[in-house]
């Protein structure tokens, strides 16, 4: 596995959200329960979203654990561990919600993906 298949994989992922919280950020807060009034945090996480795919879109061709890709690498490692490890948070107190096991697999798999990009030598 290479890290033009990690960056162009986690374009579409994050693309796919940035969408659905642009674009639908009401049926998402009915979804999720929540209130009406957080569509603009949503709308927000959109433009957020949308921003890191981008950038992975656009820096997939390079050499992402290199000099130069390595803060691309930092901030999806950062990204998807941090809230990874958020979302194992939430899952563990209410894991009644089925969504939430996808949602983490997800995130926690392109942490690890992005640290071996970052911290190891096995993807190129």
């Amino acid at each position: 596995m290479n890290s033009k298949f990690i960056m162009t994989a986690s374009s579409v992922f994050l693309g796919l959200a940035a969408v659905l919280f642009t674009f639908l950020p009401q049926e998402v807060v009915g979804f999720l329960g929540l209130e009406s009034g957080n569509t603009i945090i949503l709308q927000i996480l959109g433009a957020l979203y949308f921003g890191f795919a981008m950038l992975n879109w656009m820096g997939k061709s390079s050499l992402i654990g290199g000099i130069y890709g390595r803060p691309v690498a930092l901030g999806n490692f950062s990204h998807f561990a941090i809230a990874g490890i958020a979302l194992l948070k939430l899952f563990i107190k209410a894991p009644d919600f089925g969504g939430m096991v996808v949602l983490t697999l997800f995130y926690l798999t392109f942490a690890v993906l992005f640290g071996l990009v970052l911290f190891g030598k096995l993807l190129k």
